[in-house]
């Protein structure tokens, strides 16, 4: 049985006898998992707050206290302002923004979005949404919520009728990650399919730290492959390819979405799902990190890992599976020292207030 840092992981949890454990031990099984990963959790301190989701809303926390910014559910994928006094987030499917503490909600605009990212000069929020040529697209607007809403790619969009604002009814934004009952653990190779397909059509977004690129799903390379990731150059508008997957010769098939800068901007990691030729190049749901200079990538943190953002060059702050749920982990990016720190998932990362 896989243990990482002192915590069996999920995937160890649920193989080979554990389906065949009646449900009271099954139960006694993920609550000693549970138990264990909460006195884990409660000695972890960050230098800054991490803003995550759990339950539709969206909570705060840098150590043993936490905060609930928001309530009535709904909500997801929370992104700090440059300067760490605003948060940015969607709701029922809408762009919105809030202070820090949580006060001062309000709604930027009412087209469609997937996950936002500042401009590092806190002046624009990008957002994803469907683009004029039916694929995914990148928007953005002002942090103020004055003036229209610009289109960034594809670069032919930008001239082009936006497509109509249909709003996302509310329970199919983003659906909630809820821990599994005790008694449905034997089922997680189902929850772990729903998972990916969730996972698959996420358009989260991230502007480069030195403001001239935004990481997206998607892109020109959609006329090639069946799936992909782009960088996109701001002023020229051109792309380039950093993942793709099916068609143009590659010959599997997977995505890579929800993209997130490392502060130098140096590196770029982001969620990956692969399906190979054979069983053995099968990769299910995991973390990529790509070299923005070189183009290398190596795969970081463990199989169900997901949704990175960065602490600082060695650790990062993932969402992963603990004790049939999922769990906001710190993750060590060179030696893979693993450490569970809240309840939930999409965690970002608060930059130093200044």
């Amino acid at each position: 049985m896989k243990k990482i840092a002192g915590l069996v992981t999920l995937a160890a949890a649920l193989g080979g006898g554990a389906f065949l454990q009646p449900a009271v031990a099954q139960a006694a099984t993920v609550e000693a998992q549970a138990a264990t990963v909460e006195a884990r959790a409660a000695s972890v301190e960050l230098p800054s707050l991490v803003a995550y989701v759990r339950g539709g809303d969206v909570h705060v926390s840098k150590g043993a206290g936490e905060k609930r910014l928001t309530t009535g559910g709904g909500h997801a994928r929370p992104r700090w302002s440059p300067d760490g006094r605003q948060i940015a987030f969607l709701k029922s499917g809408q762009l919105w923004i809030m202070k820090a503490d949580g006060t001062g909600q309000r709604r930027l605009s009412t087209r469609p979005a997937g996950g936002p990212s500042w401009s590092p000069d806190g002046k624009w929020i990008a957002f994803g949404s469907l683009s004029c040529t039916g694929g995914p697209g990148v928007y953005r607007i002002a942090a103020t919520g004055k003036g229209k809403v610009e289109v960034l790619f594809p670069r032919e969009c930008r001239r082009a009728a936006m497509p109509a604002e249909k709003a996302m009814p509310a329970e199919k934004a983003m659906p909630a990650e809820k821990a599994m009952p005790a008694e449905k653990v034997a089922g997680a190779r189902t929850a772990s399919a729903q998972l990916t397909e969730r996972l698959r059509t996420d358009d989260a977004v991230a502007w480069s730290p030195d403001g001239t690129r935004v990481a997206f799903r998607g892109g020109d390379c959609e006329s090639v492959y069946d799936a992909c990731l782009s960088i996109g150059t701001i002023t020229s508008g051109a792309e380039k390819t950093v993942a793709a997957y099916g068609g143009g010769g590659v010959q599997n098939s997977g995505f890579a979405v929800i993209p997130s800068w490392r502060a130098d901007g140096a590196k770029l990691a982001f969620t990956a799902y692969q399906e190979g030729e054979t069983a053995a190049e099968n990769l299910p749901v995991h973390l990529v990190e790509y070299d923005t200079v070189t183009g290398a990538k190596r795969t970081v943190g463990t199989s169900l890992d997901r949704e990175l953002d960065y602490l600082d060059a060695s650790r990062a702050v993932v969402t992963s599976q603990n004790a049939g749920g999922s769990w906001v982990t710190v993750v060590g990016l060179a030696n893979g020292v693993r450490v569970p720190f809240r309840s939930g998932s999409q965690p970002s990362v608060q930059p130093a207030v200044s």
